[in-house]
């Protein structure tokens, strides 16, 4: 039996050249269309994540953007919520910090709907299936419902259904509970997850790892329970099962499990996986346009009249900017006032405030 070595020995992965890229298997199958083309040109992705269907633009995306006008304070709040018939929020940082609400924001969220607003709230953690965030908001006072709440976790699932990934297919998942239930949710064989957590690797004859030669997509997101044994069930699955297609929930480099300091986010297991695999994944979370597009075509809205309203500059307004909405990040989260009028900051909103309460505060003001 070979033990495994701690979570730090995975992360050696990372620095491992990314010069090289294993050649494309045939694709199994091909899916249609639901979107069109979902980052700009520049974003590029491994020709060996095109199965299941037509390639699309989610694994990366261009950190070279046009310069843009500085971040306007926001002012004139009747302006823009006339301007806008849907506002998407971030979670953390924007309604909550960790289990604590922000202040003002129910009353916020109720003067918003008064108006008739269309309100989606977008996270990019997949910890979480959109019932559990559903229960979370119940639990603050909020009254949100499930179609109202899109997760990585979610859009991992919903991204499998818009390839046709096929039923008979299974899904191996190095993340947590949310993208299990989101999976199971939408039909599809899973294994993986919080239980092999507690797996070591144990050769067979021929010094081999067995892996379920079945897996044909293997989804990597937010793991606390990340080991050596994943990585190399991962990589096995990505590089030995022809069209396997590697799905990533986001690419955050840190998270914040305490307010005391960060942690390493989502993006810490994915960079490991790229580094066994020399694969780019997929990336179905902000600042991918997935859930934009999923939104869009779901809701029937123009992206002109939607507001993406969060707390990361690299995360919630670039997705804003990518899919061609208005932008506006609150103060309330991640992003200083100092950081983003940065000289070496290159992303800018369209607005800026302190928190999302502002939206009433200032309007009071304005009377």
């Amino acid at each position: 039996m070979l033990m495994t070595r701690g979570v730090s020995d995975v992360f050696l992965a990372v620095s491992a050249s990314a010069s090289s890229r294993s050649p494309a298997p045939p694709a199994l199958a091909t899916g249609r269309r639901l979107f069109s083309a979902l980052l700009p040109p520049s974003s590029s992705l491994s020709s060996s994540n095109r199965h299941f269907g037509p390639r699309r633009r989610l694994g990366r995306w261009s950190s070279t953007m046009a310069a843009r006008a500085a971040a306007q304070r926001l002012e004139n709040v009747d302006e823009l919520i006339d301007s806008v018939e849907t506002f998407l929020f971030d979670c953390d940082g924007v309604i909550w910090k960790g289990d604590k609400l922000i202040d003002g924001v129910p009353g916020t969220l109720d003067m918003l709907r008064s108006k008739g607003k269309r309100l989606v709230f977008v996270t990019n953690n997949s910890t979480k299936s959109r019932k559990q965030y559903g229960k979370k908001f119940e639990t603050l006072g909020l009254s949100v419902t499930e179609e109202e709440i899109f997760a990585s976790s979610f859009a991992a699932a919903a991204y499998l259904r818009s390839i046709d990934f096929p039923k008979d297919k299974k899904v191996y998942v190095i993340g947590e509970d949310g993208i299990l239930k989101e999976l199971e949710l939408a039909g599809y064989q899973y294994l993986g997850g919080p239980e092999d957590g507690d797996k070591k690797i144990e050769l067979k004859p021929g010094f081999l790892m067995e892996h379920d030669h079945n897996v044909g997509a293997v989804v990597v997101g937010f793991d606390r329970y990340f080991n050596y044994y994943k990585v190399q069930y991962g990589t096995l699955c990505i590089r030995e099962n022809p069209g396997c297609i590697f799905i990533a929930t986001n690419r955050d480099a840190v998270t914040h499990l305490t307010d005391a300091q960060e942690w390493a986010g989502g993006g810490s297991m994915v960079g490991a996986i790229c580094g066994s695999t020399q694969r780019e994944p997929l990336v179905v979370g902000k600042p991918s346009t997935f859930m934009m597009d999923y939104l869009a075509n779901e809701f029937g809205i123009l992206k002109s009249q939607i507001c993406m309203v969060g707390d990361r500059l690299d995360t919630d307004i670039l997705f804003g900017q990518n899919g061609g909405c208005k932008t506006l990040l609150v103060l309330s989260g991640v992003t200083s006032l100092q950081m983003l009028q940065s000289p070496s900051n290159s992303i800018q909103p369209d607005f800026y405030t302190n928190k999302i309460s502002d939206l009433v505060t200032l309007k009071a003001a304005a009377v």
